[in-house]
């Protein structure tokens, strides 16, 4: 019994010094009184870095100490010399008449009287004072306070909006995101200006404090979504994001899925439009790019421009992506299964040429197709890599040149280029990349089976690529819904694209609540009578 007691005593007494030292280290964190000492914790803990500016002065004629921190080209410099400086630096007095001095509660005149800035915020950790100050904020300290105030004047050089590289369109907005957080969001409001459009925000990165904004529509989105989202996002604990495809990667569904199931963009209007349709968006500063969950295959396939058109036109163009995606993906396959196993389903007088040309060829089709698809890829990724004045340049003279001398170096027979050049082409046709790299990479096992088993091999690797497709979730949602599963009322924005006033519903696994559209759209509209 005493052996147990003397144990339980120990235990106490080692959480009490476990309190002790957490309530040691939450002191540590917190503000200190005096103005010189928070200003040489802050130099310590930032190593006496040059961008770091702290200018002290002096509040009114008493001689009130007080401190400003920022950072040298992340704050506007213009607004703290108008709107902080100018207006501390004068008499400033009290409601009662009293010029301000130590007596007075300094910090409450100053957030209600003085400053004319709308972001204020308190501030009593150094923990949070050395995130807002690293982000763009400016810090004012008072000498006899523990407390002090981040305002919000960030500024400094980013690039404006410009036109998107990445997805051009002949008709419709051409402006694209920044690398700005906040210049980012305001154009998604410029589209959507309905108080539903909420935002959230989130700190992801251990180092990099990467600000990360969650958007949807309040009543459209499925709140199960927008849970999974945060869920997702909250489980990630790593020491920076660069990038979106950082936060991609860390909360898709399928990690070793050649298939993207988060779908992307820079364009505004191509994610106001997903928002519309109950899918939220996730912005993250210092990239252009814009994720969007769920994803379904077929918005991969979706161009913003579709709804700018005609719905007629809209229509041939995505039956011609459709078709577009089998010749990247089975065109050179079933020129090799056709070639080598399959000779009798070809016109006789094309088989004879066929042969004529391959007569030279010390190689048979797969190895043919093999090096042609390998030096197209060199060549392309060697363009994008480039210069721009040269790397278009390049790219195209050296796929002619090498197809060329190629042909008449026998390596390869003439129809093995027209059909590497038809594919290539082909793959371009989709709007989306990452849709285009998918197709690229599943390209290679295609010709690889249909070298080995001809046709009946193209037929199992194609059925093997629907079965996984049909097994993808995105966020819970069906990755080739409408399809699988079959839903008819959706089929209306898919291989073909109905007039808008059949478009009177939102797709019904996506947002779940709010489908309707449009109001009395169910019939065309009368025709006016002469």
């Amino acid at each position: 019994m005493r052996f147990f007691k003397k144990q339980r005593k120990n235990s106490v007494t080692h959480s009490s010094f476990e309190q002790g030292d957490q309530s040691k280290e939450n002191n540590k964190d917190l503000l200190k009184t005096s103005l010189e000492g928070n200003i040489q914790y802050v130099k310590q803990v930032l190593g006496n870095s040059r961008d770091i500016v702290i200018r002290e002065i002096q509040i009114g004629k008493k001689g009130v100490k007080a401190g400003i921190f920022y950072t040298d080209g992340l704050v506007d410099t213009n607004s703290i010399q108008n709107f902080i400086l100018e207006s501390l630096m004068l008499d400033i007095h009290t409601d009662q008449g009293q010029i301000i001095s130590s007596q007075h509660n300094v910090l409450q005149i100053l957030k209600d009287d003085i400053l004319t800035v709308g972001d204020i915020q308190d501030v009593t950790e150094f923990s949070y004072l050395l995130t807002s100050l690293l982000s763009g904020d400016v810090v004012l300290l008072v000498d006899g306070y523990a407390q002090g105030f981040t305002i919000g004047m960030r500024g400094g050089k980013d690039r404006g909006v410009t036109e998107s590289t990445t997805e051009t369109v002949v008709r419709g907005p051409k402006e694209s995101f920044t690398e700005n957080l906040r210049t980012n969001t305001a154009l998604i409001r410029r589209k959507i200006k309905t108080p539903n459009l909420w935002l959230e925000t989130k700190t992801i990165g251990r180092m990099t404090r990467t600000n990360v904004a969650i958007m949807y529509i309040d009543g459209v989105v499925n709140d199960k979504v927008v849970e999974e989202v945060h869920k997702r996002l909250d489980r990630i604990d790593i020491d920076g994001i660069l990038e979106s495809g950082y936060i991609e990667a860390l909360i898709e569904d399928e990690k070793f899925s050649p298939f993207p199931t988060i779908y992307y963009s820079e364009r505004p209007d191509a994610i106001a439009a997903e928002l519309l349709e109950g899918k939220v968006a996730i912005l993250v500063d210092g990239t252009p790019i814009v994720l969007v969950a769920p994803a379904l295959f077929v918005s991969f396939i979706q161009s913003a421009e579709d709804y700018y058109q005609r719905a007629d036109i809209s229509t041939l163009i995505r039956l011609l992506r459709f078709f577009s995606i089998f010749i990247a993906l089975l065109g050179p396959s079933l020129y090799i299964a056709i070639t080598t196993f399959h000779q009798e389903m070809l016109p006789t007088g094309l088989l004879i040429n066929l042969a004529a040309q391959r007569e030279g060829v010390p190689f048979p089709a797969f190895i043919e197709a093999l090096m042609m698809e390998t030096a197209f890829e060199i060549l392309r990724e060697a363009g994008l890599r480039m210069p721009k004045a040269i790397g278009q340049a390049v790219s195209i003279v050296g796929t002619l040149v090498i197809g060329t001398a190629a042909v008449e170096a026998g390596f390869v027979s003439a129809a093995m280029v027209i059909v590497i050049a038809i594919t290539a082409t082909s793959s371009f046709v989709l709007p989306t990349l990452a849709l285009s790299m998918s197709i690229r990479m599943l390209r290679f096992p295609m010709m690889a089976l249909a070298a080995s088993f001809g046709l009946f091999g193209i037929l199992v690797g194609f059925i093997a690529l629907v079965l996984h497709l049909c097994s993808l979730r995105s966020f819970g949602v069906p990755y080739m819904s409408p399809f699988g599963p079959f839903i008819p009322e959706d089929i209306k924005d898919t291989l073909i694209r109905v007039p808008w006033w059949r478009m009177f519903s939102r797709p019904r696994l996506i947002s779940q609540k709010n489908i309707k559209r449009e109001q009395n759209s169910a019939s065309k509209p009368p025709r006016n009578k002469m």
